[in-house]
């Protein structure tokens, strides 16, 4: 019994002696795992200490840009379309022409109506001058009259005329007095109606060469033109269609003056700056493709605040939610142009708070310069051919020797 008992033993503690390798490789992984969960922890430590703890990120982020809005100025059928969806236009390219026959019929009675006033100045002129000549005319009758009369008085004091004669002289010099009179007045009615200066400088002139300028407008405007380079979109006009003055026809979109809105939470905004830099990446590119940009400014109000329908937080169930406040980040450099944006676009911003030198957000309107938001472009009229044409209605019925009025 003793020798069975004396020979197990060994044989027992063997599997006991086997069993401790596996323990102590146990440990190890877990010293293993515990030094890397430690690594970790330190390396996550030190991104949030150096960079994270200066960023503020969000994805609630679209790409925005200006829209503007294609309208007719004027009442009209559209007789073409030249412009559709996705199509890429200029400043000043046509984008819809419409009917033109009652804008060209008008302009032909402006002009026509401006050669009648002009001949009308002339007539005046030439009665105004004629009138001037019988002034004198009368002046010289009237001199004379009265000359002739107190010769009258001193020969009928000596009784050497009879009184009759004497009283007919009288009444000779009053009748020159009344023609004259009645020419001066008729002298003041002329020069009432025209001015001194030149014949396109009278009033009526000028009345008519602005109507010959409003229908010439109008004939500018039946030419529907974009106001900036961009893309069309929501296109809505058709050809034949008869439209309204402000009746919306398409959308044309700057890409090349866009920005994204970003919607932080008020908690973020605590340290965030004007100008502090921004990092922008489009869901479209993926993060390949990096945006950089500056902070530009910060809205008056929450998004809740200018919803249609504002919450109503002055009831007695009320929990409170995190609002947000949108961020314009403008955006900088190339990437812009290499890359192209579409309005609309997800998108996550990142922002750099390292840097709080710049202005709060609330006073970045004083702090900066108020430049136009966005001017158009060639959609001004080209009003120097209708200025040729009036200048030349105005020559061809103006008299050779009537250049200018005088007094």
């Amino acid at each position: 019994m003793s020798d069975s008992t004396s020979v197990s033993s060994p044989q027992a503690q063997e599997p006991s002696m086997k069993k401790r390798p596996p323990s102590s490789r146990r440990t190890r992984i877990m010293l293993v795992l515990g030094l890397l969960m430690a690594a970790a922890l330190l390396a996550w430590a030190a991104c949030w200490f150096f960079v994270w703890r200066f960023e503020e990120n969000t994805d609630d982020a679209y790409v925005s840009g200006n829209v503007v809005r294609i309208m007719s100025q004027i009442s009209g059928r559209v007789v073409s379309v030249l412009a559709d969806d996705t199509d890429s236009v200029r400043a000043g390219q046509p984008l819809v022409r419409l009917d033109d026959d009652d804008a060209r019929l008008a302009l032909d009675r402006a002009l026509v109506d401006l050669a009648s006033v002009v001949r009308e100045i002339a007539r005046l002129e030439a009665q105004r001058r004629e009138s001037l000549a019988l002034i004198k005319v009368a002046e010289v009758t009237l001199e004379q009259g009265i000359t002739n009369l107190r010769r009258r008085e001193i020969l009928g004091r000596e009784k050497a005329v009879r009184l009759e004669e004497v009283q007919d002289f009288h009444a000779q010099v009053k009748s020159s007095t009344a023609q004259l009179d009645a020419a001066r007045q008729r002298q003041k009615a002329l020069d009432a109606q025209l001015l001194h200066g030149p014949v396109e400088d009278q009033p009526m002139v000028r009345q008519a060469a602005a109507r010959v300028r409003e229908c010439w407008l109008t004939l500018e405007r039946t030419v529907i033109r974009s106001p900036v380079d961009g893309q069309v979109a929501q296109r809505s006009v058709q050809s034949g269609q008869v439209v309204a003055a402000g009746t919306p026809l398409m959308a044309v979109i700057p890409l090349n003056s866009l920005w994204v809105e970003a919607n932080f939470k008020e908690v973020q905004l605590r340290h965030m700056r004007v100008g502090q830099p921004a990092s922008i990446r489009v869901d479209m590119h993926g993060s390949g493709v990096t945006y950089q940009g500056r902070v530009a400014g910060f809205s008056a109000g929450t998004g809740s605040a200018f919803a249609l329908i504002p919450a109503q937080n002055a009831t007695g169930n009320w929990i409170k939610v995190v609002q947000r406040v949108p961020v314009r980040i403008e955006l900088e450099g190339g990437d812009a142009a290499r890359h192209s944006l579409l309005i609309g676009l997800s998108s996550l911003v990142t922002v750099n708070i390292d840097d709080a030198s710049g202005p709060l957000l609330t006073d970045a309107a004083r702090q900066r310069p108020l430049p136009p938001v966005l001017t158009a472009r060639g959609t001004e009229p080209d009003m120097e051919p209708i200025e040729e044409r009036i200048r030349s209605v105005i020559a061809q019925n103006s008299p050779s020797d009537n250049g200018a009025t005088e007094r």
